[in-house]
């Protein structure tokens, strides 16, 4: 079914954004006319890069909360994740990691790697809302754990972590904390002073900045073995020439992220309630995924009963972008690891009956309203093909 008025509609920017063209701007000079290697500060071209770095670097900074210095620039959040968990896990002595079921497959497809080098691993399971107990974590440390990481809010149901609460935990007991802030950094406020993380991860491109960049926070006195070895860039944690045009873009986009991140979230919040309330009114049998309010504000994650994810988001067309689980593993052929995580007896077929909505700043009410009707009249028709009626569950609206 092809939606009627603007077409394509993009509504998955959990899976990324578009750059603000703001930053774009900001990168252009980076490629043609200051090119110079910040490395090379002896020269005119090396210092202004040097500049350009140092001021994306204060503005990352600015947006966690961190001092400039805390701040490791990386090619992207996959990488931030691999340097805090292997970084901490390195080095003489038993090790043991912490994790929890719904992570990104950046932390635990690392942990399998780990555990397949000897290192311990525990992999906590979260409740039907997809909360993790933080007394589940406190049960779990050991005298030899070395690293906790749990997100700060889930890429595919957006529910938000007790990470405050865990992060203390952990500072009790003498174990770092680390927490991929991927999709929180940018939508929701973040301090990691007042909130006691040792080492977060984020990427550029989840805020309106490019592919390719993204950086870890490091607390001061947090040691971490590197990954890479070279010439020493990045304190020593991450060696290689910088990619300065991509992290002058992350600048522009942190920055655009502090001034307009309330207004854009309360916006963003109304757009998501209006799309949920319009899919109760209007589609029989779809459930919610995820905590009812900790969640972010953009996120909408729903099971339609006996629809297929794929099938409903083939007959989209005029939707540009929609998800059916993590657009890191959307080629995998299966549903929703995170879905039959918190979905227990259910979870089958709502792992396989389960879309992401991803509102972001291009969207209006107008685009809800759109995506609704196109939502309505491809459920009905998919189920009209089913060989039986989709059942009703008490859990269903």
């Amino acid at each position: 079914m092809i939606l009627p008025g603007r077409d394509p509609i993009y509504m998955d920017h959990n899976a990324t954004t578009p750059c603000l063209p703001e930053v774009v701007e900001a990168m252009v000079p980076f490629f043609t006319q200051v090119f110079g290697n910040p490395s090379s500060s002896t020269h005119s071209q090396g210092a202004r890069a040097a500049e350009a770095v140092a001021s994306a670097r204060r503005s990352v900074a600015a947006l966690l909360g961190a001092d400039p210095d805390e701040i490791v620039f990386t090619a992207g959040a996959t990488e931030s994740d691999n340097l805090a968990l292997r970084g901490a896990c390195a080095g003489p002595g038993p090790a043991h990691v912490v994790a929890c079921v719904i992570e990104h497959e950046a932390v635990l497809e690392t942990c399998a790697d780990l555990a397949r080098h000897g290192v311990e691993t525990t992999i906590l399971p979260v409740d039907g809302e997809g909360l993790l107990d933080p007394a589940a974590v406190a049960r779990a440390l050991r005298r030899h754990t070395r690293v906790v990481s749990v997100m700060m809010a889930n890429n595919e149901i957006g529910v938000m972590q007790p990470v405050e609460e865990i992060a203390r935990t952990c500072r009790e007991q003498g174990v770092l904390f680390h927490t991929d802030a991927v999709q929180a950094a940018g939508r929701v406020p973040l301090d990691v002073g007042s909130l006691e993380i040792d080492l977060l991860s984020l990427t550029a491109h989840k805020m309106y900045g490019p592919k390719g960049v993204g950086a870890l926070y490091v607390r001061k006195g947090v040691r971490l073995e590197p990954m890479v070895s070279g010439g020493g860039q990045e304190g020593g944690l991450r060696s290689g020439t910088l990619n300065v045009p991509g992290i002058a873009g992350f600048g522009a986009a942190a920055r655009a992220a502090a001034r307009d991140m309330k207004a854009e979230a309360e916006r963003e919040l109304g757009l998501r309630e209006r799309l949920w309330r319009g899919l109760r009114e209007r589609v029989h049998g779809v459930i919610l995924n995820g905590h009812p309010q900790r969640r972010l504000p953009n996120n909408l994650n729903v099971a339609f009963e006996g629809v297929e994810a794929e099938a409903l988001l083939t007959s989209l067309r005029g939707v540009a972008a929609l998800s059916a689980g993590s657009a890191c593993a959307s080629s995998a052929g299966k549903g929703s690891y995170v879905i039959r995580a918190l979905a227990g007896e259910s979870g089958a077929w709502r792992a396989r009956s389960s879309v992401r909505f991803g509102l972001g700043r291009g969207n209006t009410e107008a685009d809800v309203d759109r995506v609704v009707q196109g939502v309505e009249g491809a459920v009905a028709r998919l189920r009209s093909l089913a060989p039986a009626p989709a059942p009703r569950r008490a859990d269903a609206v």
